[in-house]
């Protein structure tokens, strides 16, 4: 008895280790259903569709979700990835910063040892971008903290993921596990959406709001011009 032909997705970017290639589809779940108009007796299939795939390059899995309908052309199919949720990345990160936290993700799944090492070179950007002074790492984060610019626990927290990183880097001092991957994750984030997103996400608002001024303004002074 012949095994059943393999089938491939598209190219998928993996979620897991970043990468896009065609994945084979090892399971489908249909909940396509046989349909009819009662008054013309036109009938068609609609439903679910659920597709388990698995990544060629990390062996990751991941569920995909769309609607299928036999109107539909096929090619403008767009599922929907149910596991693993994308990561969200924190919002007014500048460019290298940015770059650097896709970076560090993209190994994230694949060598925990390799994430810790970027979080750190992560973090010495970070101290870069806000001329932080000093001779250590520590000693750029407490001077960031002495400016205002993180607040002391944070130090806290930025000297764990440097403790973190340099587990990484030598393996003489031990070896990070996916276990510690979620504390990273969370430690960066915190860092990063105080220094970063809370300000971006306070000046946009600003802006938001000078705008609707601006416009309430104009709007009253058209209404007094027209009286």
């Amino acid at each position: 008895m012949s095994k059943p032909e393999k089938r491939f997705s598209g190219v998928v970017r993996c979620l897991h280790c970043k990468n896009s290639t065609p994945m084979e589809i090892v399971s489908t779940y249909s909940q396509i259903q046989e349909h009819e108009d009662r008054r013309t007796e036109f009938p068609w299939q609609a439903g679910n569709v659920y597709d388990l795939l698995v990544c060629p390059t990390c062996s990751g899995v991941t569920l995909r979700k769309y609607f299928f309908h036999d109107a539909y052309d096929p090619d403008e199919i767009e599922p929907e990835t149910l596991y693993p949720a994308a990561q969200h990345t924190p919002v007014g990160l500048p460019d290298e910063i940015g770059r650097a936290y896709e970076a560090a993700h993209r190994v994230r799944d694949v060598d925990a040892n390799a994430y810790g090492v970027l979080i750190g070179r992560l973090l010495e950007f970070v101290c870069e971008d806000r001329s932080a002074q000093g001779n250590s790492l520590a000693a750029k984060l407490s001077d960031l903290a002495s400016k205002h610019e993180i607040p002391q626990n944070l130090v806290d927290v930025a000297n764990n993921l440097r403790h973190l990183r340099n587990i990484g880097a030598h393996p003489s001092l031990g070896t990070l596990t996916h276990a510690e991957i979620s504390i990273v994750d969370q430690l960066c984030n915190a860092i990063l959406e105080y220094v970063y997103s809370a300000p971006f996400i306070a000046g946009e608002a600003q802006r938001r709001l000078e705008q609707l001024k601006h416009g309430s303004s104009s709007k009253e002074s058209s209404e007094l011009i027209s009286t």
